[in-house]
């Protein structure tokens, strides 16, 4: 690593020392790496470069630990390494190799760290529209019988490999997760633009839910924050199989919101759209919108909001919450940054709970 830098930094690494603390630990970076890694580099040309290395110290002591049969410090290590290339590549858009080359690191470490986790998982790949969507079943420790199941969805620039962290209250709730990539999204952003017809790609998926003798088709649940906060119900308008909703700082119209999101994100709206220029993109999103489609979700719908989102105004989670034809259930976060990563203690394991019982999970 390069030594702590005395220059100011340019405007994206300032905004990552800022602002994305949070959510970084929270994901399972450790806080030491971010302090060490944000203050060692000044321009955004070196973000990606900077968070690989750091990365790959992880994954080699991943490795030395399978090759000394210490599997479950094994699963760890390689599970913070498949974390760190994530964040190296999820908003590093203006250099595309550079992104995939991170990228696919972090789903090599994340998919080889997989079945030494507690509990493990499997990597699954689902045919969708001649290509797969791709993603991580876990189960609870000792499960038997048919498991009620939650579809994690993520947003425009988080993919499956962030996951683990929120996997595990729903796990620990005795309840099957499966993370995964949609359109645009992880593995799938290189053969799909993002979508907003996300009820497609969650109809292949419940349809793979239908053939496994391990998950319970009957009690399937769906979870989305960000983008994925409206992917999640509008699938559920289209798609009766599922029996609750978790949405979490989600968009009612993405283009209300678009202007005032930072340049970083703009650029991944570009990429994930497959557009030529950020004004393309913000064209595009005019199709992300719930307007005549939130009254279409008759199940059960938990949904979050941060009041202080500068990404999604939180009035847009609510008209989400009055709108929907089922039960709601609206929790505004007073503090909450986007997708309330900052209020964690007020939501996270309320949800959890929440979809244990819409499911009928027993208490435990």
């Amino acid at each position: 690593m390069k030594e702590v830098s005395v220059r100011q930094p340019d405007a994206k690494i300032k905004a990552a020392r800022e602002n994305w603390m949070v959510r970084l630990t929270t994901a399972g970076v450790p806080l030491t790496d971010f302090i060490e890694v944000t203050q060692s580099i000044d321009i955004w040309d070196d973000w990606c470069s900077a968070w690989s290395i750091r990365a790959a110290m992880h994954e080699k002591t991943g490795r030395e630990c399978l090759a000394r049969s210490q599997n479950l410090a094994a699963g760890m290590h390689l599970n913070t390494a498949a974390l760190e290339y994530h964040f190296a590549k999820f908003l590093f858009t203006h250099d595309v190799q550079q992104m995939k080359q991170a990228h696919m690191k972090a789903v090599e470490c994340r998919s080889l760290a997989l079945a030494h986790m507690n509990p493990p998982g499997e990597r699954v790949a689902i045919p969708f529209e001649g290509k797969f969507l791709y993603g991580n079943l876990r189960k609870p420790k000792d499960a038997v019988g048919q498991l009620p199941v939650i579809l994690i969805i993520s947003g425009m620039d988080s993919t499956k490999e962030e996951q683990h962290n929120y996997e595990q209250l729903f796990l620990e709730r005795n309840m099957a997760t499966f993370s995964f990539d949609g359109p645009g999204q992880g593995e799938g952003e290189y053969d799909w633009p993002i979508r907003h017809a996300f009820e497609e790609p969650v109809a292949a998926v419940i349809n793979w839910v239908e053939r496994r003798l391990d998950l319970d088709a009957d009690r399937i649940g769906v979870s989305g924050s960000s983008m994925g906060g409206q992917y999640a119900p509008r699938a559920a308008a289209f798609e009766k199989r599922i029996k609750a909703v978790i949405a979490n700082g989600g968009a009612f119209s993405v283009i209300d919101n678009f202007d005032q999101r930072p340049q970083t994100l703009k650029d991944a709206y570009k990429l994930r759209t497959h557009s030529k220029s950020v004004d393309e993109a913000r064209e595009k999103s005019r199709l992300f919108d719930l307007t005549d489609v939130a009254k279409l979700v008759t199940c059960p719908i938990f949904v979050i909001a941060g009041q202080a989102d500068h990404i999604t105004r939180w009035e847009d989670s609510a008209r989400l919450a009055k709108e929907v034809s089922g039960p709601s259930i609206f929790l505004l976060l007073e503090g909450g940054i986007h997708v309330g990563h900052n209020r964690g203690h007020l939501w996270r394991t309320q949800c959890a709970d929440w979809m244990a019982e819409q499911l009928g999970v027993p208490k435990r």
